[in-house]
């Protein structure tokens, strides 16, 4: 039997950050992670793989991030957890004994029942090397690529694939638009518009019925009768978070949010934490649940989690989404609620946008436009989410405005917020589109 004062089970980005984080607030620990993966992918670059990068191998989270913190790695697969005698066992026949453990099992790709998913050539979003492999294998002959799922991840692999030089592209989205959960409409728009000129077809408001094939998948079939040619077909509609360890080792769960923790990440045992995609979720607005599952949320987390395995030092805040995306030329950033899904959970909401070239002046190389959409509580005036979009500032820009939004500024705040400003960095002071869009929105109160 081993013995270990952390045990982390779990080495993608939540559990990694936890190991790091644990090191720096427990330096004489012995830390050990077990993982099932040889290698850990970068999540969020997956779709990269198959354009810009170019191969699984180019998208890793090197080991040396463990070794370097005197974290111990154990590639294993832990099969069952015995948490009354703070045990667990692995594929291996491996028994390892902890003091404090942090499950970081993550989530696993969610597959629509739809008639045909198990024919050849149709792909998940897997976190697995060889896997990701034999989808490029897969595209690497294909003309016609149908991707279900017109979210992010969706629209990401569209644009790659495209790149890639695949003739036919077809995104198939369920809702009146693409990114219709982060962006309100006239933004989705802007992005359709986007992937139309990159020669990509977007049907929104349909649903793919079966996919047809005798052995490999050769068409998709939608819900109105339109056939699709497919040679490869991608699923991109989400995850569901992965809990069958703790669930199997009596902790609380529900098994379509995660595995039950306190704003500590402690779950139903006193001696297991848990972090990341695997965990479940509140809204920050509303406490409702949410279904956000981000890499950023997952290291957040994991960073309180390290912090508090011997000692609560930490608090962990409702997530509040910040995302972001490049489709071309178009970057697109947001953070918190929409206008339609604040209007949705019952806020009463006042508006205020704002563009404006994102250096000063404009005639400098390489300038671009930048616009805001900042949406505000009307009795409060606090700032309830925003959207960016235009240069590929956008995404440091909605990362700007999550501060806001987490530190719940109103937005005569945000109009007197001291920003820095130069010439090749940032839109003119004069025009500055986070503290223009909040005057707007005040303009109208």
């Amino acid at each position: 039997m081993e013995n270990t004062d952390i045990l982390i089970i779990g080495g993608s980005a939540a559990g990694i950050t936890t190991a790091i984080s644990a090191r720096r607030y427990y330096p004489d620990a012995k830390i050990v992670v077990i993982r099932r993966e040889k290698q850990v992918l970068i999540p969020c670059g997956i779709p990269y793989i198959f354009g810009t990068v170019g191969s699984p191998y180019k998208n890793l989270i090197p080991d040396t991030v463990l070794t370097k913190n005197n974290v111990e790695l154990i590639i294993d697969e832990v099969v069952s957890i015995n948490k009354d005698d703070r045990l667990v066992e692995t594929a291996s026949g491996r028994t390892v004994q902890y003091e404090k453990m942090v499950l970081a099992t993550g989530s696993l790709p969610l597959v629509p029942p739809i008639r045909g998913v198990e024919l050849d050539n149709v792909f998940t979003v897997k976190k697995d090397v060889l896997y990701l492999q034999k989808l490029q294998k897969a595209l690497d002959g294909a003309k016609d690529l149908v991707i279900i799922g017109g979210g992010f991840i969706g629209l990401e692999f569209a644009d790659e694939c495209k790149k890639r030089g695949l003739s036919n592209v077809t995104v198939v989205e369920l809702l009146s638009h693409c990114l219709l959960l982060a962006c309100d409409d006239e933004i989705c728009v802007r992005v359709e518009n986007k992937l139309s000129e990159r020669g990509i077809k977007v049907l929104v408001h349909r649903k793919v019925k079966s996919l047809v094939g005798n052995k490999e998948v050769c068409y998709a079939e939608l819900d109105n009768g339109q056939k699709i040619k497919a040679d490869v077909v991608i699923l991109g509609i989400g995850v569901t978070p992965n809990i069958e360890l703790a669930q199997n080792a009596g902790l609380e769960v529900d098994k379509k949010e995660g595995i039950y923790v306190d704003e500590f990440m402690r779950t139903s045992d006193k001696n297991i934490l848990a972090v990341g995609d695997c965990t479940r979720k509140r809204c920050f607005f509303t406490g409702r649940p949410s279904l956000i599952r981000l890499a950023s949320i997952a290291t957040m987390e994991a960073r309180v989690a390290g912090a508090n395995l011997f000692r609560l030092r930490h608090r962990s805040e409702c997530p509040i989404g910040v995302f972001g995306t490049v489709i071309g030329d178009l970057a697109i950033g947001s953070a918190g609620m929409t206008e339609r899904g604040a209007k949705e959970a019952g806020f009463d909401v006042v508006t205020g946008e704002a563009e404006a070239p994102d250096k000063h002046p404009a005639s400098i190389p390489g300038t671009s436009k930048l616009a805001i959409k900042l949406i505000f509580e009307k009795d409060t005036r606090v700032l309830l989410g925003g959207q960016a979009y235009g240069s590929m500032t956008a995404g440091k820009v909605a990362n700007f405005i999550g501060a806001l939004i987490q530190k719940r500024m109103r937005a005569d705040e945000i109009v007197t917020f001291q920003v820095g400003t130069h010439p090749m960095l940032t839109a003119s002071p004069i025009a500055h589109q986070v503290e223009n869009a909040a005057e707007i929105a005040l303009t109208k109160l």
